[in-house]
């Protein structure tokens, strides 16, 4: 995925599969909105900047609202009492939280989140360090059709495209990057 330049807060997405050595396109090229404020460049996404981090990050599972649309990767119906810990000084920073089991943490985010949170995927972003103020619940989402907080979102018939094709087994990554 490439934007503009790290001010845009809309970029380009390609979905490739490699073949015989070579990148071949299944999908796009898509616009999908990032972060209010653009993308972050290397190493400099911080907690509620609202700015999409740059790199290349694998998935680590897939969620939504609504029931599984019929991804490979494992999947978690989101209810009420489902959190993503923003909190960085909790010691389930960037973790997702059922609420009837653990604390949270101070003000989190809830997954319960219509139309954006319908279906989407976990983007690994600091979700094995899970470094307290680099950032946190960075996910590729349904889009509202405005900026993100950070993830990455698409309309809700091109997300579903992708989350269908992705295999756990092939290690699918997004590669976020400025021109």
């Amino acid at each position: 995925m490439t934007a503009d330049s790290y001010q845009k807060t809309t970029a380009t997405l390609v979905a490739y599969t490699a073949e015989d050595g070579r990148w071949v396109k299944v999908y796009g090229p898509w616009t999908a909105n990032v972060g209010e404020n653009g993308i972050a460049p290397p190493g400099q996404k911080r907690e509620g900047d609202g700015r999409t981090p740059s790199g290349t990050y694998g998935f680590d599972f897939m969620f939504g609202i609504k029931p599984n649309p019929g991804v490979k990767f494992p999947y978690r119906q989101v209810f009420s009492y489902d959190k993503w810990d923003d909190d960085p000084t909790s010691p389930l920073y960037n973790e997702w939280v059922d609420t009837r089991y653990a604390d949270p943490g101070a003000n989190p985010e809830s997954m319960m989140n219509p139309p954006a949170y319908n279906y989407g995927a976990v983007i690994a972003y600091n979700t094995k360090a899970r470094t307290p103020y680099l950032g946190s619940a960075i996910f590729l989402h349904v889009s509202t059709g405005a900026p993100t907080a950070g993830c990455v979102s698409l309309p809700v018939d091109e997300l579903l495209q992708v989350l269908r094709w992705m295999d756990p087994k092939h290690s699918p990554q997004i590669d976020i990057r400025v021109a």
